[in-house]
């Protein structure tokens, strides 16, 4: 069976809005300040990125530590390019990977972002079918 997930949105004050999910954590949305709101929290599309950075990530470093790597930090970052006319999709996103830790194997790397980026991570899979994604990574040897 399927597991459905839901959100919730509450208005707050202005173009800010209470975000609660399922599990009942909550985060702030706003929009800046030339759309009306006073970029308190996340935009909606920041979120998009946040939650493709969160998904492959979870994904990335449970590969790693089940290939035993020795991964003592991990970092991912995201950045997106809108489209200029609405509804301002991304067209273009790029994922860098950023792992620290005791030699750490590239090729685990590698295959783990593949695996993430192929098999598990449903965020890139839904974004992918509307945006070129690009992923890089690094090893900083400590």
């Amino acid at each position: 069976m399927a597991k459905i997930l839901t959100a919730v949105a509450k208005l707050e004050t202005g173009m800010r809005f209470d975000a609660q999910s399922t599990s009942g954590y909550h985060v702030t949305l706003d929009s800046n300040v030339e759309s009306g709101g006073q970029g308190a929290g996340f935009s909606p599309m920041e979120m998009l990125l946040a939650g493709l950075a969160g998904c492959t990530g979870i994904d990335v470093i449970s590969i790693l530590r089940k290939k035993r790597q020795g991964v003592t930090g991990y970092e991912v970052r995201v950045q997106g390019i809108r489209a200029e006319e609405h509804p301002k999709v991304f067209v273009e996103i790029s994922v860098e990977h950023l792992v620290t830790g005791h030699n750490i194997q590239p090729a685990a790397v590698e295959r783990a972002i593949k695996l993430s980026e192929t098999r598990y991570c449903g965020a890139q899979a839904m974004l992918g079918t509307v945006a070129r994604i690009h992923s890089t990574y690094r090893i900083i040897e400590v």
